[in-house]
């Protein structure tokens, strides 16, 4: 039996979310799946991309072959590199934590009572006026008349 590892497409119109899966090759598209694999949700940002890696390792080590799209994501977690014993790819974008309501509503609160966590920001001091170039006729005046202001050498 062929196995392949491909993408079984869920979601909605315009809103693609794929299931990773194994499945025989000659099955259709959405048809049914040996076993589930892991997610993508390309829509996502950034994009969703979950995999069970001892899984993917045991079905390629016995010859399941990964769809070109299941290939690229499979390089972008690593599982491709482990497989082919080639180095690590760098690592992903990973989305921030969440944080707990409880802390959201503890930081709204102290701001709406004027307490901030951090202490307030004292104004910036006003930059050093520079010294203004002296006047150009007055540069010039002095290099024509170099014993001083209205010396005459007469």
């Amino acid at each position: 039996m062929a196995v392949k590892i491909r993408l079984l497409r869920m979601g909605k119109i315009r809103n693609p979310q794929y299931r990773i899966v194994v499945a025989d090759s000659r099955t259709k598209r959405d048809g049914r799946a040996i076993e589930y694999i892991g997610i993508y949700q390309p829509k996502e940002h950034p994009s969703v991309i979950e995999v069970k890696s001892e899984r993917v390792q045991y079905w390629l080590s016995v010859g399941a072959q990964p769809s070109e799209p299941v290939q690229r994501i499979l390089e972008k977690t690593g599982d491709w590199q482990k497989f082919k014993g080639l180095p690590a790819p760098a690592p992903l974008l990973v989305a921030p934590s969440k944080q707990s309501k409880a802390e959201v509503f503890d930081a709204e609160s102290k701001a709406a009572a004027g307490v901030a966590d951090k202490p307030a920001t004292a104004k910036k001091a006003p930059k050093p006026v520079e010294a203004a170039e002296p006047n150009r006729e007055a540069v010039a005046e002095t290099a024509e008349d170099p014993a001083g202001a209205g010396a005459d050498a007469s």
